[in-house]
């Protein structure tokens, strides 16, 4: 049996995006066990009885993307995203309470039918109108160079931005649009996005990230 830490991911979900980021970026390889959310596998359901992902399985397992992020980071960290101010993490908080909140009520609005989506999207803005003066003065959130901050933060804003990149587009939010469209024609991103099947039992191992990522 390998001794190889097995990530659970989907490939779309922001959260397992940003957990494939870090890992990609720390070297660090895992063993890829793409699923869908449909019809999810009892293997990765008795790893993990939450039936979200991403799921780290190694020493321990890990069910929160942004631990996963810091245990890959914390084995090897080439590009110093780690190398944060405390207010970097704050806007991660920022980011996945209030601010997913909003995307959620505005991008699956039909469930929420009590609220108003003019209101739920005006809250998610003014998170965005937050980094954007941020972006207006640096390259990134935090400075010259991406960070833990930037990665953990840009799925989500691009998620958003899908809801309805017209709208989105309209909002003269251009620092905070730069930011997104570089980071979406990355080989970063694309080396994340890459299609794999779903996971069978009995399957040859899928390593990531490629060796020459």
């Amino acid at each position: 049996m390998s001794d190889t830490p097995i990530l659970w991911s989907f490939r779309r979900c922001p959260y397992a995006m940003r957990a494939r980021l870090a890992i990609a970026a720390s070297s660090v390889q895992v063993e890829l066990r793409e699923i869908l959310l449909r019809d999810k596998p009892q293997a990765f359901l008795d790893a993990s009885p939450k039936g979200t992902v991403p799921v780290l399985v190694a020493d321990e397992v890990i069910e929160e993307s942004r631990d996963v992020m810091l245990w890959a980071l914390s084995k090897n960290d080439p590009l110093g995203w780690l190398d944060m101010a405390q207010e970097g993490h704050e806007l991660i908080d920022t980011c996945d309470g209030p601010f997913k909140r909003a995307l959620d009520h505005t991008k699956y609005a039909v469930r929420f039918p009590h609220l108003d989506i003019v209101e739920e999207r005006a809250k998610a803005l003014a998170f965005l109108s937050i980094l954007n003066l941020r972006l207006a003065k640096t390259r990134y959130l935090m400075g010259p160079a991406p960070r833990l901050a930037d990665m953990a933060i840009l799925p989500f804003v691009r998620q958003f931005a899908n809801t309805d990149r017209t709208w989105f587009d309209q909002q003269g939010l251009e620092p905070l649009t730069k930011w997104l469209d570089t980071f979406l024609a990355s080989d970063q991103f694309a080396a994340i996005m890459q299609k794999y099947p779903a996971w069978q039992i009995g399957q040859d191992q899928v390593f990531f990230p490629d060796p020459l990522w």
